[in-house]
Protein backbone atom coordinates (compact mmCIF):
# COMPACT_ATOMS: atom_id res chain seq x y z
CA UNK A 1 0.00 0.00 0.00
CA UNK A 2 3.01 2.21 0.70
CA UNK A 3 6.08 2.18 -0.88
CA UNK A 4 8.91 3.79 0.62
CA UNK A 5 12.87 3.98 -0.92
CA UNK A 6 15.74 5.49 0.31
CA UNK A 7 18.51 7.19 -1.49
CA UNK A 8 21.79 9.36 -0.92
CA UNK A 9 24.06 7.11 1.10
CA UNK A 10 27.64 6.11 -0.48
CA UNK A 11 30.69 6.61 1.17
CA UNK A 12 32.40 9.33 2.55
CA UNK A 13 35.47 10.52 4.56
CA UNK A 14 35.26 11.72 8.10
CA UNK A 15 34.05 15.14 8.70
CA UNK A 16 32.01 15.24 5.03
CA UNK A 17 27.97 15.31 4.83
CA UNK A 18 25.57 13.29 2.97
CA UNK A 19 21.63 14.02 2.98
CA UNK A 20 19.54 10.83 2.40
CA UNK A 21 15.93 10.85 0.59
CA UNK A 22 12.84 9.34 1.44
CA UNK A 23 10.24 9.34 -1.22
CA UNK A 24 7.17 7.83 -0.31
CA UNK A 25 4.38 6.47 -2.74
CA UNK A 26 0.87 5.04 -2.05
CA UNK A 27 -2.18 6.50 -0.21
CA UNK A 28 -1.65 9.81 1.48
CA UNK A 29 -2.31 10.39 5.05
CA UNK A 30 -3.35 13.45 6.95
CA UNK A 31 -1.86 12.01 10.32
CA UNK A 32 1.71 10.84 9.89
CA UNK A 33 4.99 9.85 11.28
CA UNK A 34 8.15 9.42 9.22
CA UNK A 35 10.93 7.71 10.83
CA UNK A 36 15.04 7.40 10.26
CA UNK A 37 16.65 4.45 11.90
CA UNK A 38 20.02 3.26 11.06
CA UNK A 39 21.28 -0.76 12.04
CA UNK A 40 24.92 -1.67 11.89
CA UNK A 41 25.80 -5.71 11.26
CA UNK A 42 26.39 -6.42 15.07
CA UNK A 43 24.65 -3.12 16.82
CA UNK A 44 21.33 -3.17 18.00
CA UNK A 45 18.79 -0.99 15.59
CA UNK A 46 19.04 3.12 16.57
CA UNK A 47 16.53 5.55 16.21
CA UNK A 48 18.14 8.79 14.87
CA UNK A 49 14.40 10.56 14.71
CA UNK A 50 11.28 11.56 12.90
CA UNK A 51 9.30 13.78 11.71
CA UNK A 52 5.20 13.88 12.03
CA UNK A 53 2.05 15.59 10.83
CA UNK A 54 -1.27 15.62 13.22
CA UNK A 55 -4.27 17.81 12.36
CA UNK A 56 -3.04 21.13 11.70
CA UNK A 57 0.53 20.79 13.44
CA UNK A 58 3.61 18.84 13.52
CA UNK A 59 6.74 18.79 14.21
CA UNK A 60 10.59 16.92 14.44
CA UNK A 61 12.69 15.12 16.77
CA UNK A 62 16.58 13.55 16.95
CA UNK A 63 17.88 11.36 18.85
CA UNK A 64 20.29 12.66 21.20
CA UNK A 65 22.57 10.58 19.98
CA UNK A 66 22.94 12.62 16.82
CA UNK A 67 21.76 16.13 18.27
CA UNK A 68 24.23 18.58 16.38
CA UNK A 69 24.74 17.12 13.78
CA UNK A 70 21.11 15.15 11.65
CA UNK A 71 18.53 17.26 10.92
CA UNK A 72 15.25 15.81 9.24
CA UNK A 73 13.23 18.02 6.99
CA UNK A 74 10.58 17.43 4.29
CA UNK A 75 9.58 18.53 0.84
CA UNK A 76 6.19 17.96 1.21
CA UNK A 77 4.89 18.16 -2.77
CA UNK A 78 6.71 15.36 -3.52
CA UNK A 79 6.54 13.04 -0.51
CA UNK A 80 9.74 12.92 0.66
CA UNK A 81 11.55 13.24 3.84
CA UNK A 82 15.30 14.40 4.39
CA UNK A 83 18.07 13.06 6.44
CA UNK A 84 20.76 15.66 6.47
CA UNK A 85 24.07 14.22 8.20
CA UNK A 86 26.67 16.66 8.77
CA UNK A 87 30.48 15.93 10.41
CA UNK A 88 29.79 12.48 9.89
CA UNK A 89 32.27 10.00 12.10
CA UNK A 90 33.17 6.48 11.43
CA UNK A 91 30.73 5.42 13.98
CA UNK A 92 27.91 6.40 11.34
CA UNK A 93 29.01 3.54 9.26
CA UNK A 94 25.54 1.42 9.01
CA UNK A 95 22.44 1.06 6.79
CA UNK A 96 19.61 3.64 6.82
CA UNK A 97 16.12 2.70 6.93
CA UNK A 98 13.05 5.27 6.93
CA UNK A 99 9.82 4.11 7.83
CA UNK A 100 6.15 4.89 8.09
CA UNK A 101 3.55 4.95 10.69
CA UNK A 102 0.16 5.42 9.46
CA UNK A 103 -1.57 4.62 13.19
CA UNK A 104 -0.71 7.86 14.70
CA UNK A 105 1.15 6.01 17.54
CA UNK A 106 2.98 7.94 20.59
CA UNK A 107 6.21 8.80 20.20
CA UNK A 108 7.25 6.40 22.90
CA UNK A 109 6.26 3.21 20.32
CA UNK A 110 7.66 4.86 17.54
CA UNK A 111 10.66 4.96 19.48
CA UNK A 112 11.25 1.37 19.81
CA UNK A 113 11.07 1.08 16.11
CA UNK A 114 6.87 0.58 15.92
CA UNK A 115 6.29 2.00 12.16
CA UNK A 116 4.12 0.37 9.44
CA UNK A 117 6.06 0.34 6.13
CA UNK A 118 9.87 0.24 5.68
CA UNK A 119 12.40 1.02 2.96
CA UNK A 120 14.75 -1.45 1.76
CA UNK A 121 17.69 0.70 3.38
CA UNK A 122 20.75 2.95 1.89
CA UNK A 123 24.35 1.93 3.00
CA UNK A 124 26.34 4.58 4.10
CA UNK A 125 30.00 3.92 4.71
CA UNK A 126 32.14 6.50 6.31
CA UNK A 127 36.36 6.29 6.68
CA UNK A 128 39.11 7.18 7.99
Amino acid sequence: QVRLVESGGGSVQAGGSLRLSCAASGRIFSDLAMGWFRRAPVKEQEFLGDIWWSGGSGGSTVGPSVKGRFTISSDNAKNTVYLQMNSLKPEDTAVYYCAADTNNRAFSSRLRGEFDYWGQGTQVTVSS
